[in-house]
């Protein structure tokens, strides 16, 4: 594996073979998610432990450190999503958001997953036997 300089390491480092093995790990030993300010890649993982906890993979908080409204316009995007019938209120619901440290961290541990009767119950064990075939842009 070729390195990297990353500064000071602080935890454990873990090799894996791609990003969704890298996403997949690192869910799975979180015990919330936050998103502070950032950009594409920060929108990506974002929306896709959302979207994780929507399908049921997982029951853990996700929270947007939303640092001088920089979240606004993604949490009106968001409720005009709910307003237009494509998010579900429930699903509204998987993310909390606060403006600094303190409060995002107390509405992570008050957070009470929700669920729906129609929601997946997929496992991480199920997720892990999906593989991608690179080139069919099919997981098998």
């Amino acid at each position: 594996m070729p390195r990297e300089i990353t500064g000071e390491t602080i935890g454990e480092v873990k090799a894996v073979a791609d990003m969704h093995q890298r996403k997949a790990e690192m869910a799975r030993q979180a015990n919330a998610f936050i998103a502070l300010p950032g950009g594409y890649g920060t929108l990506e993982e974002l929306l896709e432990v959302i979207t994780w906890a929507q399908l049921g993979i997982h029951r853990k908080p996700v929270g947007l450190l939303n640092v001088e409204g920089y979240y606004n316009s993604l949490l009106t995007f968001i409720d005009k999503a709910v307003d237009e019938g494509f998010i579900s209120p429930m699903a509204r619901r998987i993310i909390v958001s606060a403006p600094n440290a303190k409060e995002l961290v107390r509405q992570l541990e008050e957070y009470e997953p929700e669920f729906d009767e129609i929601t997946s119950k997929l496992v991480w064990d199920e997720v892990d036997r999906l593989s991608y075939v690179p080139g069919s842009e099919v997981a098998t």
